[in-house]
């Protein structure tokens, strides 16, 4: 922690603080170039939304996976140490797919592969990054930190998709080579942080094995035991399975009515966009609402965007309802942050936070897979219809949990 006489740093004289968020940074704007990418490439070569959403659930599958074990791990090693390795890995990955690319000699089976690798890689890069940003800002600074980390997506998310969807214009594998050179800035970036420990020393007197059953479900269960952050945990899981599958559903509506590459990613980019107005309301936002109640309204206004984005046609259209989708999600975030990540023992932190994402990405594989099985037989406008019917479904359960509908913030 850096602090001067007792003082903590301001965050852009923070050396850490600032290292992470310009790895972030990189490695954001790379991952959203090639989110736009990777489908195109695939619906290139094979024409099939059916291999589309396998190549995004295979991602998933993966990292759910490796979630647990990220928490554990970052529990008991180095944030900095994890954050190297899982940033070199996501660069090989990539640079692998570049070269394919590039020779022709890019294959189903060889972006699968890769699909395998980022996946496993992402919770550990993820969940480094959210301990180091702890471990680098005093707490009174964390909420403005995070917000800054809001901003920071929205404005990689803003840049990134529509310079994927260029340089894909260009050549096929130009955006994985641009991606593969962020991800290096994101490496460089890590391997300069120089974080305080932040392992555990653990003094279990139970056998390892079962200590180490313990440790790797001590997120899940801490979270579980409340019925409050289960409901909250539950909610989101449905906005996640809903909205994994939205970048490819669009991708196909807009290919489906002959939109050019660019045209694809300048909508994407609206996302971002509103994450970053949205980013200016978190305060408001929290200020204004109980948390349930923000939880709930922010539920039913996605599940009314995704009702009317199919409503409309061309770019224009998808990308002022994409911007609208996002408004919220910023206060979402911190929202979590606030009533889970904030309430748990620094030394179970790690756990708290690869348990919290990997429940939340439980249903993102399945959505992709099914949303790209469904693109194979139905319209994309079908497919939005369908989510905002799951969505629409999920929150009227949770209108009934009454402790969800009167949680309160967490006195500081």
């Amino acid at each position: 922690m850096e602090l001067t006489k007792g003082v903590p740093i301001p965050l852009h004289r923070n050396r850490n603080f600032q290292l992470l968020w310009l790895g972030s940074a990189s490695a954001m704007v790379g991952s959203e170039v090639a989110d736009v990418a990777y489908p195109l490439i695939i619906l290139g070569g094979t024409g099939s939304p059916g291999w589309a959403g396998l190549f995004g659930a295979t991602q998933l599958v993966s990292a759910l996976l490796c979630g647990l074990p990220a928490g554990e791990l970052l529990d008991r090693t180095s944030s900095r140490r994890i954050l190297v390795l899982a940033e070199s890995i996501r660069l090989i990955a990539t640079a692998t797919v570049a070269i394919a690319a590039a020779t022709g000699r890019l294959s189903a089976i060889h972006l699968l592969l890769v699909a395998v690798v980022l996946g496993a890689a992402q919770p550990f890069a993820s969940g480094a990054r959210m301990v180091g940003v702890r471990l680098a800002v005093e707490e009174s600074q964390l909420t403005r930190a995070l917000t800054q980390e809001e901003v920071r997506s929205a404005t990689a998310g803003l840049v990134g998709p529509p310079l994927g969807g260029y340089l894909y214009g260009l050549a096929r594998a130009f955006p994985f080579a641009v991606t593969a050179v962020l991800f290096l800035l994101s490496w460089l970036s890590a391997l300069l942080l120089r974080l305080p420990g932040s392992a555990e020393q653990c003094s279990d007197p139970r056998p390892a094995s079962t200590r180490r059953r313990h440790r790797l479900f001590e997120g899940v269960t801490t979270v579980w035991r409340d019925r409050t952050l289960r409901g909250t945990v539950m909610l989101v899981t449905a906005l996640n399975t809903v909205g994994a599958p939205l970048t490819l559903i669009t991708v196909v509506l807009l290919r489906q009515q002959n939109a050019a590459p660019w045209a694809i990613g300048t909508s994407m980019a609206a996302l971002a966009a509103g994450g970053l107005a949205g980013a200016t309301l978190v305060a408001s936002l929290h200020r204004l609402f109980r948390p349930g109640t923000l939880l709930l309204g922010l539920g039913a206004y996605e599940a009314a965007v995704l009702t009317v984005l199919p409503l409309g046609s061309g770019p224009v259209w998808v990308a002022a309802v994409l911007f609208c989708a996002m408004l919220g999600v910023p206060a979402l975030r911190v929202l979590v942050d606030v009533l889970i990540f904030r309430q748990v023992r620094p030394e179970t932190r790690g756990r708290v936070i690869a348990g919290v994402m990997t429940l939340f990405t439980l249903g993102a594989p399945a959505g992709v897979a099914v949303s790209g099985l469904l693109l194979q037989h139905l319209s994309a406008r079908t497919g939005l219809f369908a989510l905002a019917g799951v969505m629409t479904f999920t929150v009227l359960v949770a209108l009934a949990d009454r402790e969800l509908r009167h949680a309160r913030w967490p006195t500081p």
